[in-house]
């Protein structure tokens, strides 16, 4: 389902990213392991069109996106990919259930369609009671189910998780880890995961490992 070829990422005169190949097919749990420093985020960014690459292709479905213009190319972000970091970015002056619409509301999704999603989301991630609560009235393993869930309102083909589980405690380390397999078991949800967790990292069905910004193995 995705493929990059030949990807290289510098900035200024230090390489980050040294011609990486990567292949990830529907349905499959991928996570990249590496130290601080071994281009994993800079990667995920450039796999999920927050950043552009120096050279090489990035292809979805073969439909290679660095020939998409910048609308197209934001279009095709809110509606194709999903991202979950590992601070929730929860804009605090609203509720969890605006929150998780805000992105079909920015690709058009009328407010009553993108709240039955969202409902039907809340409900998947044990999240029905905490619609209306601010984020600073929800624990940390609840204000990232939130993310999650904004993550996933329109349906993304994948989801890109950057360090999801570090910033929360065991017990909710393990409820998100149990929650990634079940988007997966159920939904077959296509799933990349950046982490030095790992025990998260071993619920994927491959594990790659990045040093000085190339795949040592996988």
């Amino acid at each position: 389902m995705i493929k990059t070829r030949n990807i290289t990422k510098s900035y200024g005169t230090l390489q980050v990213l040294k011609g990486i190949d990567f292949d990830v097919e529907r349905g499959e749990i991928v996570s990249i392991l590496g130290a601080s420093g071994a281009g994993k985020t800079t990667f995920l960014q450039i796999l999920g069109t927050l950043d552009l690459p120096d050279d090489g292709e990035i292809l979805y479905n073969e439909v290679n996106i660095r020939t998409l213009k910048e609308q197209k190319l934001s279009r095709f972000r809110n509606r194709e990919i999903g991202f979950v970091f590992q601070f929730h970015h929860l804009l605090p002056e609203f509720t969890a259930l605006e929150n998780v619409c805000i992105p079909a509301f920015i690709a058009g999704v009328p407010r009553p369609k993108a709240e039955q999603k969202a409902l039907e989301l809340f409900s998947i991630l044990n999240l029905s009671g905490r619609t209306e609560h601010k984020p600073t009235q929800l624990s940390g393993g609840e204000q990232q189910r939130v993310a999650v869930a904004r993550a996933l309102i329109n349906d993304p083909a994948v989801l890109l998780a950057d360090e999801p589980s570090g910033n929360l405690d065991s017990d909710n380390k393990n409820e998100l880890h149990q929650l990634l397999l079940r988007l997966n078991r159920e939904r077959n949800q296509t799933i990349v995961i950046v982490t030095h967790d790992k025990e998260l990292a071993g619920i994927a069905h491959r594990q790659l490992t990045m040093k000085d910004g190339k795949f040592l193995s996988g």
